[in-house]
């Protein structure tokens, strides 16, 4: 690093000092229900200390998240790092979003998208935590100095960088870009392409089309008249047998991005069907609204109710990267039927193995590799399903960076015919970078069509088994270790002895534990055969957590 880029550097870090005096200390407690929760000692506590080192933040599964007031400095920092990774690429297009995807509007977080759009490689997270931990300057300047010294990149402006960067509709995003952008810039040769307000998605799918396709102007215009296109070819390659109405969708956004961006899609293919609600006109991000609070708390979104009984219906998250289905229970007191996203997987899966049916019973020269990759939180009656399809299912870690580089060892054949013609398209409605809530919504929507099917006997492809997630606040989540997936506790020893025991005692039972990547706690998952079995295992096994991992005094 020379001179002028050292000083560069400190000049603009020295604006950004890390948040000091905040330490969230929370006693063990655990969610039992929705808005219900057991405190096995006390309440949660704030201290606020003057004299405290500071905030540990951690690069999880979705980069890093906290209430946006002490974020800015983390972004300036990882600002530097997007351009330090272009830079290690070859100058390569990288992706920097800041969002916080379902987190409450309070919340932000950064991420970086790596070249094929895909999540930043965790070659480079413990990178990400020491330099958004550094405490001063100094500290700073010589991690990144070891850093690219050790990855041989370039610090002399001898070679270009680029950076993409979006964010979602929080009102703390502005000043987050511009954090970001400071971080970016403080980087000799490093170029900024602010793209505006934009889903997570759509930033990866830039970034992606930027660098493997070759497509060095590809914008969010090109986004949309792709997977418009696409989601037409689907409609006009339904056979006519099933060309039948599949009645009115209405979408619940989350008052977040989603609105903004289905309402161009909306109107780019004259869409009358849709309806969209919850599109952040009015309304608060995320609250008690979006994929996150249907799919937990089992409850149709703030501005859905009886009127909306028999009417399929769709929501998206905040940034529009998580996508459930649900109808309205009659007389149900707001509770819902879902469809989740084990049950979108398997729609999925079920028509492309259709399609590939039909091209190898007539040609059998090449025959494609078809896997579903699922987390361990999919629910077991819909790994089954899969498997009596004859599909191999998979299972990875929490995380998108996890399934989709497993998703990359497969792939799908295609020849020119109907069947061939309905998968190409599914290639480019699909986006290949991330998971995408509008996409995702179209490609049901076109699934849903080809096969005349309601929402009900979708939903009657298999019946999940009652299950229950928990959280325990922890004194140190990296206390535990996991493997196989995150299926098996390997540390602290002891744990999962303790959890097999008490799993064993109920009919179809499943449990696993594992660290959260975004917040201090150890999430629980349980099944069984019937909810009250599911939850008093939930609920047991919370407890062992705590009496290994929670606090004491």
């Amino acid at each position: 690093m020379d001179e002028r880029q050292r000083s560069m550097l400190l000049q603009s870090a020295s604006r950004f000092p890390p948040p000091k005096g905040l330490i969230s200390l929370s006693l063990s407690l655990f969610q039992i229900l929705p808005f219900q929760y057991l405190c096995i000692s006390n309440p949660k506590i704030d201290i606020f200390n003057s004299n405290s080192e500071g905030i540990k933040l951690s690069y999880g599964t979705a980069g890093f998240r906290a209430d946006a007031s002490i974020l800015q400095s983390t972004v300036f920092r990882i600002g530097i790092l997007a351009a330090l990774r272009s830079l290690n690429t070859g100058g390569a297009v990288i992706g920097l979003m800041i969002t916080a995807s379902h987190n409450k509007v309070s919340d932000n977080g950064v991420k970086v998208a790596d070249p094929g759009g895909e999540m930043l490689t965790q070659d480079w997270e413990p990178f990400a935590d020491s330099i958004a931990n550094a405490p001063d300057p100094e500290s700073l300047i010589q991690l990144i100095a070891e850093f690219a010294k050790k990855e041989d990149i370039p610090l002399n402006g001898g070679k270009g960088a680029a950076i993409l960067l979006g964010r979602d509709t929080r009102p703390s995003g502005e000043s987050l870009v511009e954090a970001a952008k400071q971080g970016i810039c403080s980087v000799i040769g490093a170029v900024v392409y602010d793209i505006g307000i934009v889903t997570t998605p759509q930033l990866h799918w830039i970034v992606r089309a930027r660098n493997k396709e070759l497509k060095a102007s590809a914008s969010e215009l090109d986004y949309f008249d792709q997977v418009s296109t696409s989601f037409r070819c689907l409609i006009d390659l339904i056979p006519k047998r099933s060309h039948q109405g599949i009645g009115k969708l209405i979408v619940d956004c989350a008052n977040g991005v989603g609105g903004e961006k289905l309402q161009v899609l909306k109107e780019k293919l004259n869409w009358l069907e849709v309806e969209i609600r919850n599109s952040g006109k009015e309304g608060i991000l995320n609250e008690q609204v979006g994929a996150d609070y249907v799919q937990k708390d089992k409850i149709a979104p703030q501005g859905f109710g009886p009127a909306d009984v028999g009417i399929r219906c769709a929501s998206l998250d905040g940034d529009a990267d998580r996508l459930v289905y649900f109808t309205v229970i009659p007389n149900g007191n707001n509770q819902i039927n879902l469809v989740d996203g084990d049950k979108i997987l398997s729609l999925f899966a079920l028509f492309i193995k259709d399609q590939l049916s039909i091209l190898t019973d007539e040609k059998n020269e090449y025959q494609p590799r078809v896997g579903v990759v699922q987390t361990a939180y999919a629910n077991g009656a819909s790994t089954k399903y899969l498997n009596d399809l004859g599909l191999q299912v998979i299972l990875t870690p929490t995380g998108v960076k996890y399934l989709h580089g497993k998703a990359h060892e497969y792939d799908i054949g295609l020849e020119r015919q109907n069947a061939a013609k309905r998968l190409w398209a599914v290639t480019k409605l699909i986006n290949q970078a991330v998971g995408d809530a509008l996409s995702g919504l179209l490609l049901v929507e076109a699934i849903l069509q080809h096969m005349g099917w309601s929402i009900d006997k979708w939903n009657e492809l298999y019946h999940d088994l009652p299950s229950r997630q928990l959280k325990v606040k922890v004194a140190d989540r990296t206390a535990v270790v996991t493997t196989n997936a995150e299926t098996i506790v390997d540390r602290p020893p002891g744990l999962q002895e303790a959890i097999t025991a008490l799993t064993v005692k109920y009919p179809q039972g499943r449990c696993f534990v594992r660290p959260s990547g975004t917040e201090d706690v150890v999430r629980v998952y349980a099944e069984a055969n019937t909810q009250e079995a599911a939850d008093e295992l939930a609920t047991c096994v919370a407890k062992l957590v705590d009496q290994f991992l929670g606090f004491h005094f």
